[in-house]
């Protein structure tokens, strides 16, 4: 891949890794600031709930940044865009949706249809 898509792709992902970062450490920081009492059981269970919902994003959005760091790592080493199962190039138009990815359309399309047989 040429060092201008690599740079290109270098600065997706960085923007997305540096947006991550800001709003888990904003949900960090409202949820030990937040100082409320809720007397009353169902306004505490809402927020309880609210709370278990937003700390799922940021499960899955922590995932998210281990992957998108992966792809750096990948982008330094000169592995980026090349699928780690058949080792042909990952189309440009597949790594614009998912940059974080590491299989070409054909074989995540295989391993899917492998997960749903097994």
């Amino acid at each position: 891949m040429e060092q201008a898509k690599l740079d290109e792709f270098r600065q997706i992902l960085q923007s997305q890794l540096d947006e991550l970062v800001r709003e888990a450490g904003k949900t960090v920081s409202e949820m030990t600031d937040e100082k409320t009492n809720f007397p009353d059981p169902t306004d505490r269970a809402s927020l309880e709930s609210d709370r278990n919902f937003e700390l799922r994003i940021r499960d899955r959005e922590r995932k998210l940044i281990m992957k998108i760091r992966e792809a750096l790592e990948r982008i330094d080493a000169g592995e980026f865009g090349i699928c780690e199962s058949c080792e042909d190039e990952i189309s440009e138009s597949r790594l614009r949706a998912r940059p974080v990815t590491t299989l070409c359309i054909e074989c995540k399309t295989e391993q899917e249809r492998q997960e749903k047989i097994g």
